[in-house]
């Protein structure tokens, strides 16, 4: 007994590895975007370099997960680590950023395979008292990730290399990949069935559209051009293609009879609201100690700590009382210290102490610190294991998602928020079209020291207060999706976790 309990920490800790370093990904990859570019060229390019990698993992996610349930967790877990660390090393090699967003791309393949699978095992492998705790130790490494990337990225661009950035994925993959083949035995049977080809060749098509959309609208092209019209049009026409496919599928790819499991529904839901607003916490708190507070990039980095301590927390306390009491309770903490902290985010200006940004900063994180091991867990109720892959995949799919759309339409309002703000505020002056040419996309440029002091303090001064103002207010809108969020909390029902009762 003892060696299978030492087995399984090893199993744990190898997927513990594993998403960590498949979560922290794009955030440390986008500490180091600006070294990347100046090395590589092609600043017109790079937004191919995050682009592609979400593209692949989001299509890949549903798709996997799946397979994982028809064919085995672990052959399909394996093969997303082994990609990923290829497309690391080559990543780390790349001589243009042409190559480096077809590498990010491979790595994106491997990372859609990852995250989902590995919840999945561990309710594979724990009985259900044991659950709530694992899942919230793996919980806690996905929150953590969110901060630890831009910290980890700052270090190794400034101390290191910019390659380093990917390669040091290829030694904690390989401890990883080594504990899951040498200790990881399965012991399910899976039943093998009909791939369904047109469901997943219909659903990557329906994601790369929308993904190319969000990601090129507003930058590369207008929302109102052909390009992204184009783009929204086969997003709309492959995803109802999807739908009608997998409703005529015997054994598709999303069974979508799991959404008339209310638990389930509730669950996707509200991984797509809580993706969709804690993102941006991570873009534009740092954005405002650097620019606002006048904080170097490192401490605009290092202020996050708080709030990964809170989610690291949050997701602890979550998986210890999943077995307590039910989901909806717990999600009722969730929300009312996420609503709390998010509306106090929402009321800060220049002058707030920065000891306030950090209590604010753990009430968030504490908050959302419970859906990374409540959601999933959540997901899979009384699912059989035949199921478990596909119910998960879609809780990580909703999540990435609803983080790329949040990033997209919250980015959009504070960047035309600031640039109206600046407007205003120098409407009248000489040079206020000037002024008004900075936006948010680059506050770096704007607000290092170097570049303040040459700022005469009356401008740097209206500035700092635009660039507070879109912020907070960006905060604010925020709690629109969140407010959604707690209504649908309403709606999980009485369910929890049930363990069975040992025999005296």
């Amino acid at each position: 007994m003892i060696k299978k309990d030492n087995n399984l920490k090893l199993v744990v800790t190898g997927l513990l590895l594993a998403i960590l370093m498949s979560a922290m990904d794009n955030t440390i990859v986008a500490t180091a975007m600006g070294t990347i570019v100046s090395d590589l060229g092609g600043f017109d390019k790079f937004i191919w370099v995050t682009s592609a990698y979400m593209v692949a993992v989001m299509a890949g996610m549903p798709i996997f997960g799946k397979l994982s349930d028809m064919y085995g967790r672990k052959r399909f877990f394996l093969f997303g680590l082994v990609v990923f660390l290829i497309g690391s090393a080559l990543s780390g090699l790349a001589q243009s950023i042409e190559q480096l967003s077809i590498y990010r791309a491979i790595q994106g393949i491997g990372g859609g395979a990852l995250m989902p699978i590995a919840f999945t095992i561990v309710f594979d492998i724990f009985p259900p008292e044991q659950r709530g705790k694992m899942t919230g130790l793996l919980g806690a490494v996905f929150g953590a990730s969110s901060v630890l990337g831009p910290l980890l990225g700052a270090y190794i661009t400034d101390y290191i290399s910019w390659h380093w950035v990917f390669y040091v994925n290829v030694p904690i993959g390989i401890v990883s990949l080594f504990l899951i083949v040498r200790f990881y035995h399965e012991s399910l049977q899976h039943s093998k069935q009909k791939i369904d080809w047109l469901g997943a060749v219909t659903l990557v098509i329906s994601v790369v559209s929308l993904m190319f959309a969000l990601e090129l609208g507003g930058k590369q092209y207008k929302w109102d051009s052909v390009q992204i019209i184009s783009l929204f049009a086969s997003f709309a026409i492959f995803f109802i293609a999807f739908f009608i496919t997998e409703l005529k599928a015997k054994e598709p790819i999303l069974p979508l009879w799991l959404f008339k499991k209310r638990l389930f529904a509730t669950s996707q839901i509200l991984a797509f609201l809580y993706g969709a607003t804690f993102i941006i916490l991570t873009v534009f708190i740092p954005i405002f100690v650097q620019a606002v507070y006048g904080g170097s990039a490192k401490n605009a980095g290092l202020i996050l700590t708080p709030m990964m301590l809170g989610s690291v927390a949050g997701s602890s306390v979550g998986g210890i009382f999943l077995t307590k009491t039910s989901y909806r309770n717990l999600m009722f903490i969730s929300i009312v210290s996420y609503v709390a902290g998010m509306f106090f985010l929402g009321t800060m200006t220049p002058d707030t102490a920065r000891y306030l940004l950090t209590i604010y900063m753990i009430l968030v994180g504490f908050g959302v610190g419970f859906s990374f091991s409540l959601l999933p867990t959540a997901s899979i109720h009384n699912l059989e294991p035949q199921y478990r892959g596909s119910a998960n995949s879609t809780n990580s799919f909703l999540r990435s998602f609803g983080m790329t759309l949040g990033v997209s339409v919250y980015g959009s309002i504070q960047n035309n928020l600031f640039t109206d703000k600046v407007k205003e505020a120098f409407k009248g002056m000489q040079g206020a079209g000037g002024s008004s040419s900075f936006t948010m996309s680059d506050p770096r440029q704007l607000f290092e020291a170097s570049q303040r002091s040459k700022i005469p303090g009356f401008i740097l001064d209206k500035i700092v207060q635009a660039m507070s103002d879109s912020i907070t207010h960006t905060f604010l809108l925020t709690l629109i999706p969140i407010a959604f969020a707690a209504i649908t909390i309403f709606f999980m029902g009485k369910a929890r976790v049930e363990v069975a009762k040992k025999s005296v």
